[in-house]
């Protein structure tokens, strides 16, 4: 029987280049070896106190060293890593642990308080991070069937409760490996920038496991500040950036105020649709390419990227990587999978190595969205005759004005070309006349002014009749989840109320 455990890619590592600098924290740096060794080490720990092959440990931790450790000391056990956001409320983690059945929770010094709530409420049984030097280790890592969970990720719950998405030890040591050597140009003395949340799994994946699978190194940010983060690129001579288009955007505005910035030759956008102004201001200033990629919890994440190999393009999340088929189906065909021709618009549906196995606990959840094989993404998009994947927008996130279709991310692109623009969310809001009306949220960019009569006027000489937002909203900052995602619901909840009927 073929075995697989998701540990290996560290362990590999260790093994390759053990004396290579894996994890920098601050004054904290760490070789291979000694990462591996801590992690045996933590390994042994959770073992001695009752955590068994098929666990599932709970992991509440920051971007820190630590989290590197227990993440693969959990795996090395044979357990269930089920990663829990830092920004959660009491409530919400209490819901996360219940749900995933987790018997522990490892947690972080700066996290103590919140992790001793939540044995309170759960009676979950809690661990520090860090493990004693007692000197005892693992030998190696539990064998584990290629098939069997490796990480419980929750999705981010935009349409209601989170639903936990099991990824195999195959789904993810594929897509490390396809991220480090077959879709992305990753060199093996590149240096990342790991500011993404490793809780999340485009910065666990890409960032983290794709980092170590290649033998890399990587340099934690716990918390995102663009004007910190060029620092920290410069003085640890940073190559590589992962991040979401917010990331992106802070990057852009920070620049303006820094005399050197860093030499990156890779930079990967995911998580959310980057406007191609905001691409095309970041390339310019720190002179580099975004690849735009595409992917989901359910697929591991990445399913699709901008590929050296295939050519690039602006607005595109270019093709599906190594191993793993990305085609466009009628979004409403619900029972069976219908592939549509290039230059169709339609659902995005995925199959290959990278799709998970189901929701934890949740068949009905599970048979709507893996069906004939491929896996519904809930986003529309469509290919082009050269292949060059488009995504649309999330199929939830459609606009239905006066019976017409209105895709938010088409307006957000135009918006962004506004110079007194920054960032923009477009939302549909509750209409009595037109079913939903176009309401643009928007942040100004420094040092501009603009009222909503105007910034409505440019958009409509820009924009179909049914498309231009017949209302503006300013705030000062958008809602971000822990994933850096704007939160539309957030906007929905906050405007539709005072929508005038």
């Amino acid at each position: 029987m073929s075995t697989l455990s998701l540990a290996v890619v560290l362990a590999e590592s260790a093994r390759r280049v053990p004396d290579k600098v894996a994890v920098i924290d601050g004054d904290v740096r760490l070789t291979y070896a000694q990462l591996w060794h801590r992690a045996l080490q933590f390994g042994q720990h959770i073992r001695d106190i009752g955590c068994t092959t098929g666990n599932h440990v709970a992991l509440l931790c920051p971007n820190t060293a630590d989290f590197a450790t227990a993440y693969y000391g959990i795996l090395a056990t044979g357990g269930v890593v089920v990663p829990i956001p830092t920004l959660l409320n009491n409530d919400e983690i209490e819901y996360l642990l219940t749900d995933s059945e987790a018997t522990t929770l490892v947690y972080h010094e700066s996290l103590r308080a919140v992790a001793e709530e939540a044995a309170t409420r759960t009676g979950v049984r809690i661990l520090p991070a860090t493990a004693p030097d007692t000197g005892a280790a693992l030998r190696s890592y539990a064998s584990r069937s290629p098939e069997d969970a490796a990480v419980l990720f929750y999705t981010s719950g935009t349409t209601g409760r989170p639903k936990g998405a099991m990824l195999t030890h195959l789904n993810l040591v594929m897509c490390a490996t396809v991220n480090a050597f077959d879709a992305n140009p990753f060199r093996k003395d590149d240096i990342v920038l790991g500011c993404l949340p490793l809780f999340h799994t485009f910065g666990q994946t890409v960032a983290m496991n794709s980092t170590f699978r290649i033998g890399a190194t990587l340099v934690l940010q716990a918390n995102f500040d663009a004007g910190t983060a060029i620092e920290l690129m410069n003085r640890e001579q940073v190559t590589c950036f992962f991040g979401v288009p917010t990331m992106f955007l802070r990057l852009v505005t920070a620049a303006q105020h820094e005399n050197t910035l860093p030499n990156l030759h890779m930079c990967i956008s995911g998580g959310a649709a980057l406007p191609v102004a905001a691409l095309e201001a970041f390339q310019e200033a720190f002179t580099t390419t975004i690849l735009e990629g595409y992917g989901l919890s359910e697929t591991s994440p990445t399913a699709a990227v901008n590929q050296p190999a295939f050519g690039t393009r602006a607005g595109t999340v270019g093709h599906a990587v190594w191993g793993v088929e990305v085609e466009i189906a009628d979004a409403d065909i619900e029972d069976h999978i219908e592939l549509l021709p290039p230059g169709a618009r339609g659902e995005v549906v995925v199959r290959g190595h990278n799709v998970f196995t189901g929701y934890h606990r949740k068949p009905d959840a599970t048979a709507e969205v893996l069906v004939d094989g491929w896996f519904r993404t809930g986003d529309i998009g469509i290919t082009d005759d050269e292949g060059f994947l488009t995504i649309v927008d999330r199929k939830k996130d459609l606009i239905i004005r006066n019976g017409y279709n209105v895709y938010p991310r088409e307006v957000e692109e135009v918006l962004m070309r506004h110079p007194a623009i920054g960032q923009v969310a477009v939302i549909g809001l509750p209409s009595a006349d037109v079913g939903e009306e176009v309401c643009a949220v928007v942040v100004l960019a420094p040092g501009h002014v603009i009222d909503a009569d105007e910034l409505t006027a440019w958009s409509r000489e820009r924009l179909g009749r049914h498309k231009y937002p017949r209302r503006v909203e300013q705030v000062t900052v958008l809602p971000i989840g822990p994933s850096h995602k704007v939160l539309k619901r957030e906007l929905r909840q906050q405007f539709a109320p005072t929508i005038a009927h």
